[in-house]
């Protein structure tokens, strides 16, 4: 996993025979915008002109703790996230909601929780890799070889999800602190200073925003040169539940099933991903654009453009399943409007 190949990529082919059957269709020259784009990006996923409909989108939030959390960089305290992570299995979180309204089916996976999460499903723990993260301006988040144990879980994940028919993948995660280190990795990634990519996250004010920054700032530095290594940077900035997002999102380009980002913990592993095997972003689409500063600059770097822009910062995936319908809709449209050939024969 983390020597991993560089993945396959769309089928050109297909793409070509998409934008054919985009420009067929009975409708005006680029009327539908961005989606007749995402039709043809599915197609060329898939292989398949027309695309197949999107019937089984599958969503794994990936759970865990960050020793920064402890520093303050957050509005809410630690335990929030084995709370959540409760809500999550009993189908009442914000992302529930969504999922449930557009028919996405969400699995909650525990790698770094710092609890024993007791009485929760065993499928939800049966992954962990350690409590909490390392405080990453103190000390490393993992060791290298937890970072691989992660890596490997979320692409043990994505095998599983993709061979009980997962037509769209979607990524999300849970933890209290964690866009501190997201920010982290995407500061690395793209050689920026702190105080380019710290957001708020969940709304922290002035003087935590400030600390933020100082976080973000010294982990950099104890990190030195150590992330000219997407791998080496996971260890020393990342954590477990987003090591294991990055082996997800590699395996599923891997696989070659299409992915959905979230926000910004999804778009920072994204970057890693593409980090670790160049070419993994074409298997990604953008969901939402959230308000986190480090997710738009990532963004721009993969070169992909958010479906939605709502003002979000919810995490847990929210996003990425509110903007599924756009992307069944981009389907629906080159897959069942009519070609103008057939409206007007001989035309």
């Amino acid at each position: 996993m983390v020597d991993a190949p560089t993945p396959a990529q769309p089928s050109a082919t297909a793409r070509t025979a998409a934008a054919e059957r985009l420009a067929g269709l009975a409708t005006p020259a680029g009327a539908l915008g961005r989606l007749g784009e995402l039709g043809t990006w599915v197609a060329a996923c898939q292989d398949a002109v027309p695309p197949r409909p999107l019937d089984d989108v599958r969503l794994v939030v990936f759970a865990g703790d960050h020793g920064v959390a402890a520093h303050g960089v957050s509005a809410y305290p630690p335990a929030i996230t084995a709370a959540m992570v409760r809500t999550f299995v009993l189908g009442r979180a914000g992302v529930s909601a969504l999922a449930a309204a557009h028919g996405v089916a969400v699995r909650v996976l525990d790698l770094g929780v710092d609890d024993d999460l007791a009485g929760v499903p065993s499928d939800v723990t049966a992954h962990k890799v350690r409590r909490g993260s390392g405080a990453i301006h103190l000390e490393d988040a993992l060791t290298a070889e937890e970072t691989r144990r992660a890596l490997d879980v979320g692409a043990a994940v994505a095998r599983e999800e993709v061979a009980a028919g997962a037509d769209l993948l979607l990524s999300g995660d849970m933890g209290i602190g964690n866009t501190t280190p997201a920010a982290a990795l995407v500061a690395a990634a793209l050689g920026l200073p702190a105080g380019e990519v710290v957001g708020r996250g969940t709304g922290v004010d002035d003087a935590g925003l400030a600390r933020k920054t100082e976080v973000v700032a010294a982990a950099l530095h104890r990190a030195g040169d150590r992330t000219d290594d997407p791998v080496e940077t996971l260890t020393a900035l990342g954590s477990a539940d987003l090591a294991a997002t990055t082996g997800y999102l590699l395996t599923a380009a891997e696989l070659g099933v299409p992915v959905l980002l979230d926000g910004l913990m999804s778009v920072a592993c994204a970057l890693t991903a593409d980090r670790i095997a160049p070419g993994t972003a074409a298997w990604f689409a953008a969901g939402h654009r959230s308000t986190e500063p480090a997710q738009s600059l990532a963004l721009e770097k993969l070169g992909l453009e958010p479906l939605l822009d709502l003002g979000l910062r919810l995490g847990e995936g929210s996003g990425a399943v509110a903007a599924v319908p756009v992307l069944r809709s981009a389907v629906a449209l080159l897959r069942d409007v009519a070609l103008l050939s057939e409206v007007v024969p001989g035309g």
